[in-house]
Order: structure tokens, then sequence, then C-alpha cells
């Protein structure tokens, strides 16, 4: 891996601490704080999961309701999908340097992988300055690096988010992934930005109404019409029109909470969420033969 193709942390020390010890330290301690008690999905059947991207300080406990679901599990590939906040660019971004750094080290790219996705479609290509100054994927690293092991990363950001470019990429992800046992999708969202928290409330709500009942299109309709905000909704919906096509028939909120849960104050939130897609078997009627005909 040389050193001079990788991606340096550009948000160490700020959004989150940058040395070694306080990082691990605050990580850790944001996975232990993470109750009540994580739900049971059986390995192999994990698909995807949704978290924040802010400073640890205001989205760490809510990103670490996820996280705390990949201890033990043993993933070789995250595809971290998330939106441009910096860069306007048509089209899709795949990552093709050879690596991601922080302070807890390098996490290799899968540049094989994003290669393939580069292959599969003109409207995926390798933009640098798509990644260059992008926090929204870096921030997800240090806790990847804390609870999983001998993983590559491939770091995509939509450079735009309307449906059918959402359908795009999740097609050709579903179609490109091998060994999706292995493979873990995360989409990188907040929700809505300097509301009131009450009516942040209620727009947060309607996104998560549609998470929670896995509906992507009802979720980019919502999204198109203003009904719900996310930085990061195309994300979320090419995650979970992905993960669909993958074998996720179900899904689970884990945590909800905005910025003035943190600083009190109420006036101007914006809104986080973490949640779970996953392949749900169905369970066997008394008789053993499943549903009815």
């Amino acid at each position: 891996m040389q050193a001079k193709d990788v991606r340096k942390s550009i948000l160490a020390g700020t959004w989150y601490p940058g040395s070694p010890g306080e990082l691990r330290k605050a990580v850790g301690n944001y996975l232990a704080e993470a109750t009540p008690p994580i739900p049971s999905i059986p390995g192999g059947k994990l698909k995807a999961i949704i978290v924040p991207h802010a400073g640890y300080q205001y989205s760490g406990p809510v990103a670490a309701y996820a996280y705390r679901l990949l201890e033990k599990r043993k993933f070789r590939r995250v595809i971290l999908v998330g939106p441009s906040h910096r860069f306007a660019f048509r089209g899709i971004s795949a990552n093709l340097q050879s690596g991601y750094e922080t302070p807890l080290g390098v996490t290799p790219v899968d540049r094989d992988f994003a290669r393939k996705l580069l292959d599969a479609s003109p409207k995926i290509s390798w933009v640098p300055s798509a990644h260059a100054y992008e926090h929204c994927l870096e921030i997800q690293l240090p806790f990847l690096q804390t609870v999983l092991q001998d993983f590559k990363i491939v770091p995509i950001i939509m450079g735009e988010q309307d449906f059918s470019t959402c359908t795009l990429l999740a097609n050709i992800l579903a179609r490109v992934i091998d060994h999706p046992e292995q493979t873990l999708l995360l989409a990188s969202t907040d929700l809505s930005h300097y509301h009131r928290a009450k009516e942040a409330r209620l727009l947060d709500m309607e996104f998560i109404k549609h998470v929670r009942n896995f509906d992507p299109e009802g979720l980019a309709s919502s999204l198109a019409m203003g009904s719900c905000e996310a930085c990061g909704g195309g994300p979320a919906v090419a995650t979970m029109l992905a993960a669909r096509k993958l074998g996720a028939n179900s899904s689970i909120v884990l945590h909800y909470a905005n910025s003035g849960d943190v600083t009190g104050d109420y006036r101007r939130v914006v809104g986080y969420v973490s949640a779970a897609l996953f392949k749900k078997e169905e369970q066997p009627t008394a008789s053993g033969k499943g549903q009815c005909q």
C-alpha cells in the first residue's frame, strides 16, 4: 500500500479525537453506553446499517447502536454510501485510493471491487475531489476499525440522489457483490437540519417510518415531496434497495436523537438515526408447512 495514495484523515482532532488512545476510549464508551440490549440477528443475515455522520459528540451515541451489531461478526467488505457535501458533480464516485487513514490505522480500499463498479456504468466514475474533503464516510471508520477485523472498504459518494440514480446504484451493487454474506452495506446520513425540535421530530419520524416499514420507494417519494429531510436520503434509498435485492426483508430502527439532546439547545437541531436491515426467516406454522397457500 503506497503511503502517498492513502487518503489522510481530515477529521482527527476535530470531529473525533486525534490520538489513538483517546479515540479508542471514546468509541469504546459509545459502544458500551448503547443500551438497552442490541437485538440478536443471526450470522449472515445482517445486510446493511444506516448511521449518522456528525461529529462524535453529537452522533456517536446514536451510531454506536448500529455498530454494536457488528461486534463478533466477520465482514470482509463494507460498502459505504454517502452524499457529497462539499463538491458538486454528476453521477456517482467510487474511490480508487489504496486506503483510508485514521489514528487507528489504515483500512484498505477494495479497488478491484470499485473498478467493477466503474466498469458497470458510465455514470459511476472516480472523482477524487468528491472524496478529498468529504466527512460522511471517514467518520464511520473508527467505529468500523474497532468492531471489525481484516476488512476492506468501498467508499462511494453520490453526486446525484434522484430515484433513478439510487436504483442504478442498487442494481449494480446487487449484481456485482460476490459473497453477500461477507459484505455489509452502510448508508451514511443525518436527518433534518436546523428546525425547532418539535418540527424536526415530525420530519424525522416520516423518514423513520419508511425505514421501519422497509419502504425505499416511499422514502424516496417523501424526500422528493419534502415530507422528510436527509442529506444522505439518496444513499439510504439506494442501500435499502440493494439490501432488499440481496435478501433483506426486515428492518429495525435502533435509536433516534437530535443535537439538542447534547447541547440543550432545541431551537435549531439536527436529527440522527441508526437502523439495520436484515433477512428474517419466515417462521413455520404449527404444522411445519409454512404459510397457508
